[in-house]
């Protein structure tokens, strides 16, 4: 669990002893004076914990020190398959998913909650999948924490650290997007010149990167009515925390927009690969049927004659000879007729 308090003179570390007295905010006023937050509150500095995971040790913090709902403390402990949004009084309780691409095509969800209030913020990733990395589960707080510590982000209250993450979030979303767009060029490259190699393969490829886009393009629309519906809450949302909703919100609107074109635009790839492959199948077929038609009469010949001209040593050679010319000049005439008709 890391503990921070960020004040205008930049970020410190904290310890698990503090955090009370932060939270309270006379550790805080130590610290620096009272200020007036952009997001239109006043406060001593902002607390931010972030917990990698809800152990008993974070469970005491957010139920003894936080008093946080006890739904909610329940909701950050397990895993949630889709985004919600409670408010209380004073705070708001968020959760989100991040994308991260697994074994096989797979798309895990990596859990990101959040406990926003007007002077802190408590991020919780949720329970991840082992076959996902820590790292890669805590890449958009760590972003954050980069750019506080480097003094390119100077957030002003709770809100507008949250705003913070969340926006990695959606760069996250978008950097996703962009690689598969980079696999859906390739696999329409590919059929365009008629370079597929091996249809099975090649078609899980394609659904592999159809699945990508629509995992991503859910969690854009699921969390554009999240961050609408927060924006439409008057209750623990400042006046001045409300342009930063409507940025999240147009933030996923345009990831839901760029990855829905993107899987549009792989469909017509894929709908083109179909065409192609059903014109070769339908190509194929009629010159077996072709062939078909242009053996028939050698097939119905030989049935005929075959036992009355070839019988042991009593062969008739001149008949045998007619037969052969008769069959290949109805073969010929076969052949003709099919290319008079485009068949061949």
């Amino acid at each position: 669990m890391d503990i921070w308090l960020i004040t205008s003179d930049g970020i410190t570390e904290q310890t698990l002893d503090q955090l009370p007295d932060l939270v309270a905010g006379e550790a805080g006023a130590k610290q620096v004076g009272a200020q007036e937050t952009s997001a239109g509150t006043v406060g001593r500095g902002i607390v931010w914990v972030d917990i990698p995971s809800c152990d008993e040790t974070a469970m005491h913090v957010l139920t003894e020190i936080f008093h946080f709902h006890p739904q909610a403390v329940r909701d950050s402990a397990q895993r949630n398959r889709v985004p919600k949004v409670h408010v209380y009084a004073d705070h708001a309780f968020v959760v989100l998913h991040a994308p991260e691409m697994g074994a096989a095509g797979h798309v895990h969800y990596v859990e990101l909650d959040q406990f926003i209030g007007p002077n802190y913020l408590v991020t919780v990733h949720g329970p991840i999948n082992p076959a996902v990395s820590p790292e890669a589960a805590e890449w958009e707080t760590h972003e954050v924490l980069r750019r506080v510590k480097a003094g390119r982000f100077q957030p002003g209250s709770g809100w507008e650290l949250s705003y913070g993450v969340v926006a990695a979030l959606a760069r996250r979303l978008e950097e996703f997007i962009e690689h598969q767009t980079e696999l859906v060029w390739q696999l329409e490259q590919r059929v365009t010149s008629g370079h597929m190699g091996n249809p099975e393969q090649f078609l899980d490829e394609m659904f592999r990167a159809r699945h990508g886009l629509i995992a991503v393009r859910a969690m854009g629309a699921l969390g554009r009515e999240i961050y609408g519906r927060l924006a439409r809450i008057n209750r623990a949302v400042p006046a001045g925390a409300k342009p930063l909703l409507d940025d999240i919100v147009d933030q996923f609107s345009r990831v839901y927009g760029v990855a829905d074109s993107q899987k549009e635009y792989l469909q017509g790839v894929i709908e083109f690969y179909r065409t192609r492959s059903d014109t070769k199948m339908t190509v194929a077929a009629e010159r077996l049927a072709v062939i078909a038609v242009v053996t028939l009469p050698i097939t119905a010949l030989s049935s005929v004659f075959g036992m009355n001209v070839i019988v042991n040593q009593s062969t008739s050679y001149p008949l045998l000879a007619a037969l052969l010319v008769l069959m290949s000049i109805m073969s010929a005439l076969l052949l003709g007729w099919a290319k008079r008709r485009g068949w061949w």
